[in-house]
């Protein structure tokens, strides 16, 4: 039953467009630079006095002449004050850091975590790798894009949200999960995200984390069954997995 699933999720996974990685979908983009009216090398941007107050504390924990090394960090400064990355924010990059500017470029277009794109205030990246996708991550696709009115890799009309795919994000052992801006929530279903969706439209940001708490009756009931199902023949022994506060029945033949 349970490689069955898998199966079932494989198939839907084959059917869904191509994977709308980080790379294709707001995190990277193309790696070749276009002007347009909202990205250009006139495109306003300035650090803000507390910024650069940051960036000189940040430069300050490196050697004499290798600015070069705040790179990153400055970057992501950049982005955090923009919201995404414009190419005259990294042109400022650049400036401050007293670095040609390529060498700006070439970080920015290499790590998916820089946005080279416009995106939504909450930034959704839903994991559907192998071990999400084992758990049903492809029900959480589908339960934001339904919430959302919006595809993977749009962006809503207000836009409040960004969905896309991306690969591993390291919290394998609660999947199903997502990232929104800097938060993981993990041990996901349906209905957790759209919760977690609804208290974002209301201005408030879920305590980040797993859901294990709301979910830990089912989940271990569902590991449980799962090992059963490969260790013991699957008409050995059958469960019946209900709500938290339901009765369980467990049957042996």
């Amino acid at each position: 039953m349970f490689l069955s699933a898998a199966v079932r999720s494989a198939v839907s996974q084959a059917a869904r467009s191509l994977h709308q990685s980080a790379v294709r979908a707001g995190a990277g983009g193309i790696f070749v630079h276009r002007d347009t009216p909202d990205n250009n090398p006139d495109t306003p941007f300035e650090f803000t006095e507390e910024n650069k107050k940051r960036i000189e504390a940040i430069t300050s924990m490196y050697p004499e002449g290798h600015k070069q090394a705040a790179t990153i960090p400055v970057l992501d400064l950049a982005q955090r004050q923009h919201g995404w990355l414009p190419i005259s924010a990294m042109n400022k990059v650049a400036e401050v850091l007293e670095i040609p500017p390529m060498r700006v470029y070439e970080v920015a277009t290499f790590y998916t975590m820089f946005l080279r794109k416009p995106v939504g205030k909450y930034f959704i990246q839903i994991c559907t790798t192998t071990p999400c996708m084992l758990r049903n991550s492809d029900s959480i696709v589908e339960a934001i894009q339904n919430k959302l009115g919006i595809k993977v890799g749009e962006t809503t009309p207000d836009k409040m949200f960004t969905v896309i795919e991306v690969e591993c994000l390291g919290a394998c052992v609660n999947a199903p999960m997502v990232q929104i801006n800097d938060n993981y929530y993990e041990d996901l279903t349906p209905k957790d995200i759209e919760d977690i969706i609804d208290e974002l439209k209301a201005g408030r940001v879920p305590p980040p984390g797993p859901r294990y708490v709301h979910n830990l009756h089912n989940r271990f009931l569902y590991n449980f069954k799962v090992i059963c199902e490969l260790i013991v023949d699957e008409d050995v022994c059958s469960f019946s997995i209900g709500v938290a506060d339901s009765p369980v029945s467990l049957q042996a033949d």
